[in-house]
């Protein structure tokens, strides 16, 4: 039984290499069905076959616009991304300000507009990161020293 290889959209990874020269990332990343390609500035693009739960024949590609999401989506989203803190840039989460010291925030602390919830790491720079709005936070999905990617949420504020 012979493998096949997908093929290799190179528009898509052209494009991807543009967003990392327009936005000044380091590395981004692309997941969709069993295909994952990773451009980064340190090295070369990388094509990962993930395991696929079931196996089926593949579907044929269609080029048609993606359907457009339902209103309870759009508002769900918007809510959601409304109360939740995402990283703007790529680097490593710090909780406070010096190793062994009290966090900037806890759950169930409220913060006020402007107040420094964590740290970002990012080139060997650490760079605060303010509240955008004062609320009570309700969910802290990062912790010291773990790595973040632009975009990704870090904490929710109520």
């Amino acid at each position: 039984m012979a493998s096949r290889k997908p093929s290799i959209d190179q528009d898509l990874i052209r494009d991807l290499a543009n967003i990392l020269n327009e936005t000044d990332l380091t590395e981004i990343e692309i997941e969709q069905d069993d295909l994952r390609v990773r451009v980064s500035r340190a090295g070369t693009p990388q094509m990962i076959h993930a395991p696929v739960a079931q196996q089926q024949a593949p579907a044929p590609v269609a080029q048609q616009a993606p359907a457009a999401p339902s209103a309870e989506t759009v508002a769900a989203a918007a809510t959601k991304t409304a109360n939740t803190i995402t990283a703007p840039m790529v680097g490593t989460v710090y909780m406070s300000p010096a190793p062994g010291s009290k966090p900037f925030v806890e759950v169930g602390q409220t913060v006020k507009e402007g107040q420094t919830i964590l740290i970002i790491e990012a080139m060997k720079t650490m760079n605060q990161i303010p509240s955008p709005r004062s609320g009570k936070v309700v969910n802290i999905m990062v912790a010291d020293g773990d790595p973040v990617e632009f975009a990704e949420p870090m904490i929710e504020i109520e």
